[in-house]
Formats: structure tokens, C-alpha cells, sequence
């Protein structure tokens, strides 16, 4: 039986998986032009997912020779003959498994270059024996090199770079000339931050030896229309009855397609919820049982998250404006030489969304989220909140007005100090402080992004099935609030809901504290002042 799978390669015979034919299309049409390119995408993205299969696919018509630096220790690029020595030797080996198609001949020269010593030995010389192989193959040789973040700190790697250049310059010039049809390299580094970390007498390397290299614009995001695919595939093997498109449609809009979270909000949805959070698998494939899979995913300790702490703790001055952007609802252009923004994109955590630099999705907004308030400065509000949740949960459900009512009487005695500036900038981190606390363990809670700006925000919070959204804003008067009302009907409409909540942040002096209830057309709304 298949299963979802989120470690190490995925085969599509054993695992349930995203059709990618198209992407292998896409990346054939490279290989038939003749590219060079690197496939630069952050960790758990699926490319070697994507070389293995593109392998399969590109074999009637090429020779392909797959390499893995992973493989090779640092020790092998201390020099050049060192790594032609290692180089030749993992060539005959591959050949030996029949994994690529070296002619006797040529594997002799191999086996001679791999016995010399390293000291008289060059690229040069591998090269010219790589280039007799070209001339007499009977297929057009493709060249993969996967993890090439493994030699990323390497002057050797960035000459045996070099000598590719050179190849494919010269078959450029003359189509005749012996050279592979493609070389593909793969990992989370883009050649041009390479250059960045290498140093010669102190002095930055400010040319690419990859700089021919073709643009690599294929998108290796899962789409929904893909999930669906995937789901369906699952579901003809469970008969769980479950909606295979609203289910990948709200993992999509979860994870904007991100190929791991994909996967592991489907893998615990099939193994992580029944027994115990669910009764059935038939009732996890639901809503219910998504808002369970994604509080776990949250909860969890894993190299992705790992990696995202890690960033944020590298780049402080970035970190607090992502943290403006959250909390705060600023914006933050998109500066494409900025190196911090370079850093959060090469690893797949910030995105350009026309031209302003946003989360690239709300896993990680959550995260973040899960984060900053836990390192809140208002850890009097962190601590009430969590003291009085008891009071909030009726029959398994939440009391909002009541929540909302309790942060404005906590917050009423400082409330003369307040101004208009202070609000925006910690009034919203105030009040999801507060909240999460009461909510922490049994709920989870997003953002609605295009609601996120200066003036309001909207929280959806998913609480044991159940669905609540509250807006945050500042009052900025009676018709302001009534335009505000039609926009959360709106959304209460959009999600099948007939109760809504707001909370204002007013600061005319004479003004009412207090909830209380209002109809708007066929709805409910519960609107907090403070």
C-alpha cells in the first residue's frame, strides 16, 4: 500500500505523489536546446525527486550520468588532483552498475587518471578524456549534479565550473565540438552566492563561472489542481469519502504549494490522527480533521522549522520587519540586492508579491506568529490570558464576546496612556497575545493576508471544528465602521458563517467600553470597543 512520504526520495510506485510530468516536459525542452542551469530551490522542495525522474525520463534519448557531491567528502576538493583523482573513480564506479554508459576505452582512461598521483594531475587532463567520451558516445551525454551546496565553499569546484564554461563556449562556437548536451546542477545555493563565499588572496571572486548559464523559471510548487490528483489517487485506494478538491484546495492555500508541508499535512492526516484525535479516517479526510493535521504540524520540531529559526536569528534587523509586517501590518518592499531578502528567498521563506517582500505562506506566517508572541514583551497579558481560558469554553465551544470583553476590562486601566501611534504598533500584539494562551493546545489561528494592512486585520481561529473570524481595527469613525461591517459579512459569508466579531481601538474621549450585539442583514456581530 502506498503512503505519503516525507523523508528522502519519493517513487511514484511506492508513494503517493504530485504528477510532475509536466515539469519534466518543461525541463526536457532545456536539455534539448543544449541549457546549462542550475536548479536552485530551498530543502525539501522535491529536486532530487525531480533528477531521479527526470533521469527515467530522458533515457531512451540520452546517456545520462547522475552525480551526487553529497557523496564526496570535503577532503576531495582540497585539491585539483584530488577531485579528478575522486571524480574518475566514482565515474567507473557508476559505470560499473550500469547507472551510465562509459566505453571500455574511456573507462581506461579513467581508471589511469584515478591511479596517478594527485600531484601531477589537473582538470585539463579530466576534461580531455570527458570530451573523447562526448565525441564517440553513442547518446547525447546529460550531465546532473545533485547537492552542489556540499562543494559551495570550494575554489576547486568553482575551476571544475570553469572548464564546463569553457565546454560549452566552445560547442557554442562550433556544434561539432565534443561537449555534453546539458549539464544540470542542483541544490539550495544559486551559483551566483557561490562566487560571494569563495576567496582568492582576499580577494572576492566577482565573476561567475556559471554565468552562461540558462534562467531556470520552472515552477516546482505543487498546485492545487496536482493535489487534487495526488488525493484522488489516495482515495480510490481508502474510499474515505472526502472531498478531494476542497481538501487540496485549503492545503494549497495553506502552504501556497510548498512540497514538504504538502506532504506532511497529508501524512498526518492519514497517520497521526486516528486513533486518538479522530475516530475514524473517513471523518479525519474533513475539515475537522485538517485544522487537527496543521495544529501538529505547528506543534512539531523539524529541519524546516529549524532552518527558518535560524534565519531569522542570522538576519535580526529582517526579522523585526517581518515582525512589523505580522503584527503590525506594515509593508516591506522587495529589494532583490538585499542580502538578508536573498537569504529568506534562496530558502523558501519570503516570496516577491508584487514587488513587496511578504511570507511565502501561511505555515510559516504561523509559525512566525507562534514565535514573536511567544517571545511578547507583554508576557502580563500572555499570563492572564492563560489563567482565565477556562471561563471562555462553553460545551466545547468559545465564548468570543466574553474573550473580548476581558481584554478590554485588563486593558481599560492603561488605556489613558494610549495613542494612536502606540495602538498600531502593539495594540493587534496585545490582543493575539492574549489570545493565544486561551486557545494554545486545541485551536489554531491564521491571518487573512489581503486584510492585513494599517487599518484592520482579520484572524480566523479554528477551535475544535469550529470556525471564528474576528476583525482588529482602528476606529476611524461611524461610516468607516458601517464599511467595515458590509466587509466582514462578506467574509462570514465566504466561509458559511452567521456570527462575526470586531474589535476597535478607538480613541475619541467619549466613547462607550464595552460588546455589544448588532444585526447586519442576516448576520450577527458581537463589536468590542476600546
Amino acid at each position: 500500500m502506498k503512503r505519503f512520504k516525507t523523508t528522502g526520495l519519493c517513487n511514484p510506485a511506492k508513494d503517493y505523489m504530485v504528477d510532475i510530468t509536466e515539469r519534466l516536459e518543461k525541463i526536457k525542452a532545456m536539455v534539448e536546446r543544449g541549457d546549462y542551469f542550475n536548479i536552485s530551490r530551498p530543502r525539501q522542495y522535491g529536486k532530487t525527486t525531480t533528477l531521479v525522474a527526470l533521469k527515467k525520463y530522458l533515457s531512451e534519448q540520452y546517456n545520462v550520468l547522475s552525480l551526487d557531491f553529497q557523496s564526496m567528502s570535503h577532503s576531495i576538493f582540497r585539491t585539483e588532483g584530488s577531485f579528478v583523482k575522486a571524480f574518475a573513480q566514482n565515474l567507473i564506479e557508476i559505470a560499473e552498475i550500469k547507472q551510465v554508459v562509459i566505453p571500455e576505452n574511456i573507462i581506461s582512461e579513467f581508471e589511469e587518471l584515478s591511479n596517478k598521483d594527485e600531484i601531477i594531475l589537473n582538470l585539463k587532463k579530466l576534461f580531455m578524456v570527458i570530451i573523447r567520451w562526448c565525441s564517440i558516445s553513442k547518446k547525447p551525454i546529460v550531465m546532473f549534479i545533485d547537492e552542489v551546496d556540499s562543494a559551495s565553499n570550494n575554489q576547486v569546484f568553482l575551476d571544475f565550473l570553469a572548464q564546463l564554461r569553457v565546454m560549452y563556449l566552445e560547442r557554442e562556437a562550433d556544434m561539432d565540438y565534443p561537449a555534453f548536451q546539458s549539464v544540470i546542477l542542483a541544490g539550495v545555493t544559486d551559483i551566483k552566492h557561490l562566487k560571494s563565499k569563495i576567496r582568492d588572496d582576499e580577494q572576492i571572486k566577482v565573476n561567475s563561472p556559471w554565468n552562461i548559464a540558462a534562467d531556470f523559471d520552472i515552477d516546482m510548487t505543487l498546485s492545487a489542481a496536482g493535489i487534487k490528483g495526488m488525493l484522488d489517487d489516495y482515495e480510490s485506494d481508502h474510499n474515505t469519502g472526502m472531498d478531494t478538491k476542497a481538501i487540496a484546495d485549503r492545503i494549497y492555500e495553506y502552504t501556497f504549494g510548498y512540497p514538504f508541508l504538502v506532504s506532511r499535512i497529508c501524512q498526518l492526516i492519514d497517520e497521526k490522527l486516528v486513533p486518538g484525535k479522530i475516530d475514524t479516517l473517513e471523518n479525519a479526510w474533513t475539515d475537522n480533521g485538517f485544522d487537527e493535521a496543521i495544529k501538529l504540524l505547528l506543534s512539531e520540531d523539524n529541519s524546516l522549522f529549524d532552518s527558518l529559526t535560524g534565519k531569522l536569528t542570522n538576519y535580526p534587523e529582517l526579522r523585526e520587519k517581518l515582525k512589523g509586517i505580522l503584527l503590525r501590518g506594515n509593508t516591506l518592499e522587495y529589494l532583490p540586492d538585499d542580502e538578508a531578502q536573498k537569504q529568506l528567498r534562496m530558502y523558501g521563506f519570503v516570496r516577491n508579491y508584487h514587488n513587496t517582500c511578504v511570507v511565502f505562506n501561511r505555515i510559516f506566517e504561523m509559525r512566525m506568529y507562534k514565535q514573536f508572541l511567544g517571545e511578547s514583551k507583554f508576557d502580563d497579558l500572555k499570563q492572564l490570558g492563560n489563567s482565565e481560558k477556562s471561563i471562555f469554553i462553553e460545551n466545547g465551544e468559545l465564548n468570543i464576546p466574553k474573550i473580548m470583553k476581558h481584554f478590554i476590562d485588563s486593558q481599560k486601566i492603561i488605556h489613558d496612556e494610549y495613542t494612536e501611534k502606540f495602538a498600531e504598533s502593539e495594540g493587534r500584539e496585545r490582543f493575539l497575545t492574549y489570545l493565544s494562551p486561551i486557545i494554545n493546545g486545541v485551536g489554531t489561528y491564521s491571518i487573512e493576508e489581503q486584510t492585513r494592512d494599517h487599518r484592520r486585520m482579520y484572524i480566523v481561529i479554528h477551535y475544535l471544528g469550529i470556525r471564528y473570524v474576528i476583525e482588529l481595527k482602528i476606529w476611524h469613525g461611524e461610516r468607516y465602521n458601517e464599511k467595515g461591517e458590509q466587509q466582514l459579512k462578506g467574509y462570514l459569508d465566504f466561509f458559511g458563517l452567521d456570527v462575526g466579531y470586531m474589535l476597535s481601538f478607538n480613541f475619541n474621549k467619549k466613547k462607550e467600553f464595552g460588546v455589544q450585539m448588532v444585526k447586519v442583514g442576516d448576520k450577527t456581530l458581537y463589536e468590542g470597543m476600546l
